[in-house]
């Protein structure tokens, strides 16, 4: 196994007095594929969030560790968590609808590039997604769904991510699309790209994936290679309706 890339110890989360995460630890190495299971309401976006920085609708950490690189994330702004790494793909895809494609990148890329950098970032997203470079003049709000989760996805990697966190990136897509997806996903893990990822899709996350967690009620219930999850018989049953 490689060095670990992001540690989480005994993280605690929630929404003001709400608690909505407890405890949970895990850990993602270098260059590995890890996803994140269990029910609506388990506490998988607020987990990414908490990991992102993302601190709107009151949004708090009240204890726990983030660390990427071992350099501390907690008392970081989202901003400064891009530059240390981490980039955020959230559920629902957020992209801008009255920019342009190129201006949704151009606008991802000025948290941590400079106009050069962006430039270059820029061309390497058009060429992993040529249907954006396709589109790149026209309004993200007139793209198809699984057009706008491929921008969502390249909005992220203009951040030049060591870390990529994607938030249930198959929601709503027709089944063709979510597997040009994985497909595009298991590319960029090929090119070195992290991935730590919340699926609904389980069957096809534990195929693609080297190791999972799940979560119940805001605690990690169970976690290991993803193999030995898919024999795990409550899990078959949960999930996979067995």
């Amino acid at each position: 196994m490689t060095e670990p890339l992001l540690r989480v110890e005994h993280l605690h989360a929630g929404y003001g007095p709400l608690s909505v995460i407890w405890d949970v630890s895990l850990v993602v190495h270098l260059r590995e594929w890890v996803v994140v299971l269990g029910p609506n309401g388990a506490g998988k976006t607020t987990l990414f969030r908490a990991l992102a920085g993302v601190r709107s609708n009151g949004l708090r950490v009240s204890a726990g560790k983030v660390v990427v690189r071992d350099r501390p994330l907690v008392p970081l702004d989202g901003y400064q968590r891009v530059r240390a790494g981490i980039a955020y793909v959230p559920e629902g895809r957020h992209v801008f609808p009255g920019l342009t494609v190129q201006e949704n990148l151009e606008l991802a890329g000025a948290v941590c590039l400079n106009r050069r950098e962006r430039q270059r970032a820029m061309e390497e997203v058009f060429h992993l997604l040529p249907v954006l470079g396709e589109r790149r003049r026209q309004l993200a709000g007139t793209l198809s769904g699984g057009e706008q989760q491929m921008l969502a996805i390249g909005r992220a990697l203009m951040q030049r991510p060591a870390l990529l966190i994607l938030d249930e990136p198959s929601q709503g897509l027709a089944p063709k699309v979510v597997l040009a997806l994985y497909e595009f996903l298991a590319g960029l893990r090929e090119r070195g790209v992290t991935l730590l990822m919340a699926e609904q899709n389980v069957r096809e996350a534990l195929r693609l994936a080297g190791r999972a967690y799940v979560l119940e009620h805001g605690r990690v219930v169970r976690e290991g290679p993803s193999e030995a999850l898919m024999e795990d018989e409550t899990l078959r049953r949960a999930f996979l309706g067995v």
